[in-house]
C-alpha cells in the first residue's frame, strides 16, 4: 500500500482500482471542461499571509453550517452513482462521515437507496432533491427523506436541463454497466471492484428502481430518468418544496448575486455557490472567484458556502476566508471510496481536516470562527 499524504494520492489510486467510466463520471466537466479545470486552479492563484510568534495552542475547527454542529466546515457533497464508485458507495461514505463528525449527503441518483443509508447508520444525514416532472414522486422522495430522519434537503437548482459532458456520452455511463464488449474488456482489468459489486444487489439506482410504476428494467429507468428533470422548476416550487419538507433547506447551484438574493427570500437556510462541479455550463466563472460577490450581495441574510475546485484543506480555508460559512466537498471523498472503500472516505476526510487545521495556524489563528478575509494576501 502506498502512503497517503495528500489528496492527489488517492485520485491516482481511484484511477487504478475503478472502471473508466466510473472515473471519468467523477473526474471530467462538460464540453470543453474549461469550467471544471477552472474551479480547482483559481484556489492556487489565492495567497495567505503567513504571521509568526504567536500562540497556536488550543486550536478549534468546530463551527455550525445550517444549525447543525460540525467537527469542521464542511460536508460530503452529494455525488450521483457513487454506489458504483464501490459496492455500497453510499452506505460507506456515510459511515465515514459519521464518525468524523461532518454530514454526509445522499443524491436523488444515489445506487444505495434512502432507506438502505438509514439502516445502516445511526446519525441522521441529508438528503439531495432533484425536481422531476413527476411531482408525486418529488413529494414521495420528501416524504421517504422525513421518514428516514434525513436531518437536510439540499434542493439542486442547476440541473432543469442535463449538460453535455462528452466523457459520459461516449463511455456510454449507466448503472449497472451495459454489457458490451468494451465494458467488460475494461472492467475486467478491475477483478476487486468487480468482485464487490458482484456481492451487493444494490447496482441501479435505489431511491428510483421499485418507486416508480412504469420502471420494470434498465432500459425503462434509463429513458425515464432522461426525461424527468423538470425545464419548468421555479422558484415557486421553492415555497412548495420548503412547505412540504417542514426542516432545514440548502439550495446548491447559485452562481449570480441576483439569484443568490432570491434564495435569501425564499426561506432556505443556506444557499451554495456552485456550478455543479464544472458539469453544467462550461464557461461559467470558478466558484471561488464567484463567492465574493454572493457574500457581498447577502452574507448577512443567508448563510454562503461554496462547492466546487476544493482538493485540500487550504482550499478550504480559502473559502472560509471569502467569506463562506462552510464548503460541500465531492471528488475528493470519492477518490477516497474508490480507492481504499469506507478507509479512503475516513482518509479524504482526515486530510483535509489536518491541513485546514495546519492552514489555519501557520495564519496566525486559533479558531476557525475568526477567519476572515484578512488572512489574504494582497500585492
Amino acid at each position: 500500500m502506498p502512503v497517503i499524504t495528500c489528496i492527489e494520492d488517492l485520485r491516482a489510486l481511484y484511477k487504478r482500482r475503478v472502471p473508466k467510466m466510473f472515473y471519468d463520471y467523477c473526474e471530467s466537466g462538460s464540453w470543453t471542461e474549461s469550467t471544471f479545470r477552472a474551479n480547482a486552479n483559481a484556489f492556487e492563484k489565492i495567497k495567505l499571509r503567513q504571521r509568526v510568534l504567536v500562540d497556536m495552542e488550543n486550536r478549534s475547527l468546530k463551527t455550525t453550517m445550517a444549525g447543525q454542529e460540525v467537527a469542521f466546515p464542511m460536508v460530503l457533497a452529494p455525488v450521483g452513482l457513487t454506489g458504483m464508485q464501490h459496492a455500497d458507495g453510499e452506505i460507506l461514505a456515510a459511515r465515514a462521515a459519521e464518525k468524523l463528525g461532518v454530514p454526509f449527503t445522499l443524491s436523488t441518483m444515489s445506487i444505495c437507496s434512502i432507506e438502505d443509508v438509514a439502516a445502516k447508520t445511526e446519525k441522521p444525514f441529508w438528503f439531495q432533491l432533484y425536481v422531476m416532472r413527476d411531482r408525486d414522486f418529488v413529494a414521495d422522495l420528501i416524504d421517504r427523506a422525513k421518514n428516514a430522519g434525513c436531518s437536510a434537503l439540499v434542493l439542486t437548482a442547476d440541473l432543469q436541463l442535463l449538460g453535455q459532458r462528452h466523457q459520459d456520452l461516449k463511455n456510454g455511463l449507466s448503472a449497472p454497466p451495459r454489457l458490451t464488449l468494451k465494458n467488460m474488456l475494461n472492467m475486467s482489468l478491475y477483478p476487486g471492484w468487480g468482485l464487490r459489486m458482484l456481492a451487493t444487489p444494490r447496482r441501479s439506482f435505489g431511491n428510483i428502481m421499485g418507486h416508480v410504476d412504469e420502471l420494470t428494467d434498465m432500459g425503462s429507468l434509463l429513458s425515464w430518468t432522461a426525461r424527468q428533470f423538470d425545464p419548468k422548476l421555479n422558484w415557486d416550487d421553492v415555497e412548495w418544496i420548503k412547505e412540504r419538507w417542514g426542516g432545514k433547506l440548502i439550495l446548491k447551484g447559485v452562481m449570480d448575486p441576483a439569484d443568490a438574493l432570491m434564495a435569501s427570500r425564499s426561506g432556505a437556510d443556506a444557499l451554495v455557490v456552485s456550478n455543479h462541479g464544472g458539469r453544467q455550463l462550461d464557461g461559467a466563472p470558478a466558484t471561488i472567484n464567484a463567492l465574493p460577490a454572493i457574500v457581498d450581495a447577502v452574507g448577512q441574510d443567508i448563510e454562503v458556502w461554496l462547492d466546487g475546485g476544493i482538493r485540500s484543506g487550504q482550499d478550504v480555508f480559502k473559502a472560509i476566508a471569502l467569506g463562506a460559512k462552510g464548503t460541500m466537498v465531492g471528488r475528493p471523498y470519492i477518490y477516497g471510496l474508490g480507492a481504499m472503500g469506507e478507509a479512503g472516505v475516513a482518509t479524504a476526510i482526515s486530510i483535509i481536516s489536518k491541513e485546514l487545521d495546519l492552514t489555519m495556524a501557520l495564519c496566525g489563528l486559533r479558531d476557525i470562527n475568526d477567519v476572515t478575509k484578512s488572512v489574504i494576501w494582497k500585492e
